[in-house]
């Protein structure tokens, strides 16, 4: 599958979100499609893409055939919807765990399970880890198990729709004793400054 960028991702996964949560006004017009992309709920990062923006991404995912056009006689508006079950073929449990990591980022299986609950309503954790699995092991694979990072108790899961995912190391967190040490130096540093003026 080709790789997508963020804003495809963004328009994709809201997509999905609106074509389950709310079926009556799916497909989606270009203007309800940038404010699903922009709402505040259930998003990380919170966005704010304009309309040509989401176009051109919408004009991609079409190209990469993820997304159709849809022309309704009655309707003058052109309409988007998704065919992501039709072009890889996945079942409802993955498309609800795909959604939920394309449009609030890497999450743990807890996180998961809880957010996606609007998408698919998973029984139990096992059921959320199976289908993270079955991603995982599909070719190519879908989804990563990201390592645990420092002050992390659990594992946590990303998409690959944009490729690699790369994760940056916080910067350790020095202590009180540390972080006097660096400013006592600071102070000793500007003193001697200050005392060379004066030589």
């Amino acid at each position: 599958m080709d790789t997508l960028n963020d804003i495809e991702v963004r328009v994709l996964g809201a997509l999905i979100e609106k074509e389950i949560t709310t079926p009556d006004y799916y497909p989606l017009s270009l203007n309800a499609l940038v404010a699903a992309c922009n709402q505040s709920s259930n998003r990380n990062p919170v966005l704010h893409f304009d309309e040509d923006t989401v176009a051109r991404a919408a004009d991609g995912l079409r190209e990469k055939r993820l997304v159709h056009l849809v022309d309704r006689g009655e309707s003058r508006v052109t309409k988007y919807r998704h065919v992501l079950y039709e072009a890889m073929s996945m079942s409802r449990p993955a498309i609800a765990v795909m959604c939920v990591l394309m449009l609030r980022g890497p999450q743990t299986v807890g996180e998961i399970r809880t957010r996606s609950n609007r998408l698919y309503d998973f029984t139990s954790l096992d059921e959320v880890e199976l289908t993270l699995n079955a991603l995982m092991s599909r070719e190519p694979p879908l989804i990563v198990r990201l390592p645990r990072q420092a002050g992390q108790k659990e594992v946590r899961y990303a998409h690959l729709l944009s490729g690699e995912v790369t994760i940056t190391e916080p910067e350790p967190e020095l202590d009180r004793i540390g972080k006097l040490e660096k400013e006592v130096e600071d102070l000793k540093k500007q003193f001697e400054e200050f005392r060379k003026q004066f030589e």
